[in-house]
């Protein structure tokens, strides 16, 4: 039943994609055919190929600045990106603690199972197991 819905919703998005490609293909056309009137047919079809172009960048930039997601508040950040923009702001102070954990790991590699061990603890805090553990639920 769910794949006949969701089959029936595929075929009639593609065909809606098929009409508005007709109609685009018959705009463009009927265009061409007032243009070419006024200028050479050469000329009539640059002038389609522009508008086809300008209406392509327009509608790219209306999507991809829908598609930026909002800047999160200052106390929403986690501590990474906190840290990368400390790293922008900063980048001499950034490179020396860079510098100086390395040398910290290399001095003392039980500081790395540590590491790990509390960032795997504070994820699984965060999807609500204390024992790093997910539940999976039987339907």
């Amino acid at each position: 039943m769910i794949l006949k819905k969701a089959l029936a919703y595929v075929a009639a998005v593609a065909a809606m994609a098929a009409a508005a490609g007709v109609c685009v293909v018959a705009a463009a056309y009927a265009i061409y055919a007032g243009l070419r009137e006024y200028l050479n047919p050469a000329g009539a079809s640059a002038v389609i190929a522009v508008g086809a172009a300008v209406v392509a960048a327009i509608l790219a930039f209306v999507t991809f600045r829908k598609a930026q997601p909002r800047p999160l508040r200052h106390d929403e950040q986690n501590l990474t990106t906190r840290l990368f923009d400390l790293a922008r702001e900063k980048p001499v102070i950034a490179a020396g603690a860079a510098v100086a954990a390395a040398l910290v790991l290399l001095r003392n590699p039980s500081v790395v199972g540590a590491a790990v061990s509390a960032a795997m603890a504070s994820r699984a805090r965060e999807h609500g197991r204390k024992d790093g553990r997910h539940e999976h639920r039987r339907r």
